[in-house]
Parts: C-alpha cells; structure tokens; sequence
C-alpha cells in the first residue's frame, strides 16, 4: 500500500551489542555487536481523514514491508519493520460538516 510520503524523513541506525559487552579491567570497551537495525522517524503535515487512515491502516500489523531511501546503500531498500507508538493532534474541526483536519501524524518504524 502506498501512502503520502512524509514531510519529515529520518534514518537512524541502532547498533545491537551482546549482553556480554562493556567495559573490561583495563576501562577499554570490548564490544560482541550482534546486528545494525535501521529506525525511520517519520512526520507528515496536514492530513486529511482518508491520507490519516491510509498511513495508520499501512502500519497497523505486526510486521511489515517498507520500500525506502537508504543513505548508507545509496539506494532503496526493502527491509520488515513494526510501528512504534503513533500521534496524531487535530488541528481543525468543521461543526457544521463534522469534518476534522490533522496535522504532525508521527510514528517510528522499527525494523524487525
């Protein structure tokens, strides 16, 4: 499912080091890395009812594909990731039409 890309893309990379790691005697850090996993932080703006629920309906399973622009690649990946916690304040409420406009959707994609 495509959504409407986001005003605000962030990749970060998480480094996962065995329970083994830390510092020795010596204060020198030995490090057992076990994987890289790859975070997006993504933010939209103004959204209307159907992009809102095209996004969240995107990121509602446990686990999912995400087609996205890697910068240590240099190219689009595909890669499973999950959703962490999702925001979403309304910025405009129309009484009359009971239509209501939202604003700075965030969520983090965590790769599984």
């Amino acid at each position: 499912m495509e959504v409407k890309p986001p005003q605000d893309f962030n990749v970060t990379y998480n480094t996962i080091d065995a329970d083994s790691s830390g510092r020795n005697a010596n204060g020198d850090m030995v490090r057992d890395v076990i994987t890289q996993k790859v975070k997006l932080e993504l933010k939209w703006g103004p959204l209307n009812d159907s992009e809102a629920s095209n996004i969240l309906t995107a990121v509602k399973k446990a686990f999912f594909t995400v087609n996205y622009p890697d910068p240590e690649s240099g190219k689009q990946e595909t890669k499973t990731f999950y959703c962490g916690d999702r925001s979403l304040p309304a910025y405009s409420w129309n009484k009359k039409f009971k239509q209501i406009k939202w604003q700075n959707l965030s969520l983090n994609l965590i790769e599984r």
